[in-house]
């Protein structure tokens, strides 16, 4: 086919805001209107050809010899991207090349796609759950990891309510909090546990975000991530176990440090007893000749009784500071747990010519503990009082003490502080005595304070060491404050260190 027509077959009106190039069969440009120019100048290039597609004289050859347009041809300039469309005139030989600039919204297009590509590749290789709600909490889509931690495919879950997927004793109740949180500060957080769809009890953690419509403000949808967190609730589980076991095997070890003092106790009650029964029996021996030693005897028995009874106690005590079992927390007065592992260590500190002196405040302040646990803290910073007299007083035949304060600060907290007559402790010393496994005694662990701190946190307060103005050593348990407390520092009452 041989075509020399080189009068343009197409008009192009000046007022075309879209680039016009008419070209012959030999994709020479014929004609072109103002706003293929300006295009030309915007791109950088001379030529208006230069705005055109690298395949341009195959693409006119494809209109021409098939009579049909072909649209969205894209150019790419530097800075510039161009979408063209060649519309043929068979019977001229020519093509009306009509092109746009399209660079934003390629652009856009192009950074869709990615975003596209890149919320496909999360989505589907997550390994948390994210899934979308309705207000009511049905299920509106959710990712494939539904699978692996629910059991269900995504395409199982929409329109499923909450309460048939995650399986929970407590959801319920929980779920009206969340929802009113939602609508109130828009986030909310949830740790359930549930069951899967094989059956297995599971942990979850689930964060959710609400969406509003955006004229009434009124929550639309929920998304939610949920994590799979039973690996970390069983470790902690069992590091409180372990804790537990490592608590117990210490007051075990302790028991066998004050066996000196608890036989002592136990001594004592049962002296008494011994020497009241015979005292009785040779009353009872004369009561024919004289009837008032009756009344002795009777006074006898009584005194047996009570020392029986304070034998029995020491007992309980020592079963209950030795029970192994489920944490029991109760309200303690701090003054009675003070006064009741004094006797503990009374023998112990005596054996080593050290006074234990309580100062207690009158107010008696009670706190929420475990007593068993609380008893062996202050047995471990009343025994670490003794042993840092005794390092420092080993040479010297004066007797030493360690004072034990109870008192409530201005901010309602309540405070035990253990003061020694030790060598105290340098800043390094005082910064490394709480980790565990540090210790400065040839004997120790390193484990006592360490274990009394997180002891003392598990009650919501915590335990710190300062300086004592004689160059000893202060230890502070500080305990959270009960609201019902409205007394001040001021400890009054002391007792005396054998009393």
């Amino acid at each position: 086919m041989t075509i020399t027509a080189t009068v343009p077959a197409f008009q192009l009106p000046d007022t075309d805001p879209e680039a016009g190039l008419v070209l012959g069969f030999d994709s020479r440009v014929l004609a072109n209107n103002p706003a293929a120019r300006a295009l030309a100048q915007r791109a950088g290039t001379e030529r208006v050809a230069g705005l055109l597609p690298v395949n341009t004289q195959a693409l006119i050859n494809a209109c021409l010899s098939q009579g049909r347009a072909i649209a969205d041809v894209e150019s790419r300039l530097a800075g510039l991207i161009c979408l063209w469309t060649f519309i043929p005139d068979q019977a001229s030989g020519q093509v009306l090349a009509r092109g746009r600039n399209a660079t934003d919204d390629i652009r856009k297009l192009d950074e869709a796609t990615r975003s596209s590509r890149l919320y496909r590749l999360i989505t589907e290789n997550t390994t948390d759950l994210i899934s979308r709600h309705a207000p009511d909490g049905r299920f509106i889509d959710a990712t494939p990891a539904s699978w692996r931690l629910l059991g269900y495919w995504p395409e199982e879950l929409r329109g499923k309510p909450l309460e048939d997927v995650f399986r929970s004793s407590t959801l319920n109740g929980e779920l009206e909090d969340v929802r009113n949180r939602l609508r109130d500060e828009g986030y909310a957080t949830l740790t359930l546990d549930i069951t899967h769809r094989d059956g297995s009890k599971r942990w979850f953690e689930i964060a959710s975000r609400a969406i509003r419509e955006t004229y009434t403000g009124a929550v639309i949808e929920v998304v939610s991530v949920s994590r799979d967190i039973t690996a970390r609730v069983e470790s902690e589980e069992n590091n409180r176990r372990l804790a537990d076991e490592l608590a117990h095997t210490a007051r075990l070890a302790t028991l066998g440090e004050l066996a000196s003092s608890i036989a002592h106790e136990m001594n004592q009650p049962l002296a008494t007893i011994v020497n009241f029964a015979s005292a009785s029996q040779r009353y009872l021996k004369q009561a024919r000749d004289n009837p008032e030693c009756l009344e002795r005897v009777d006074d006898g028995l009584q005194r047996i009784t009570h020392h029986a009874n304070r034998a029995s106690e020491v007992i309980r005590r020592l079963r209950a500071f030795l029970r192994k079992g489920q944490k029991r927390t109760a309200p303690i007065s701090i003054n009675d747990a003070v006064a009741n592992v004094k006797r503990l260590c009374q023998w112990d500190a005596d054996k080593n010519r050290v006074a234990i002196r309580e100062r207690l405040t009158d107010s008696d302040p009670v706190i929420t503990a475990d007593p068993v646990l609380l008893e062996q803290v202050l047995i471990n910073l009343i025994r670490n009082g003794i042993d840092a007299n005794i390092e420092a007083h080993q040479d010297s035949s004066t007797p030493s003490q360690i004072t034990v304060t109870t008192c409530v600060n201005s901010e309602q907290e309540i405070l035990v502080e253990v003061a020694d007559q030790g060598p105290g402790l340098d800043e390094t010393g005082l910064r490394q005595m709480f980790t565990p496994f540090y210790t400065s005694k040839p004997q120790g662990l390193g484990l006592g304070l360490s274990m009394s701190r997180s002891i003392v946190e598990g009650f919501g307060g915590f335990l710190d060491a300062k300086p004592a103005d004689d160059g000893g050593l202060v230890l502070v348990c500080r305990f959270p404050p009960l609201h019902s407390n409205k007394i001040r520092c001021h400890p009054s009452r002391e007792t005396d260190p054998h009393e």
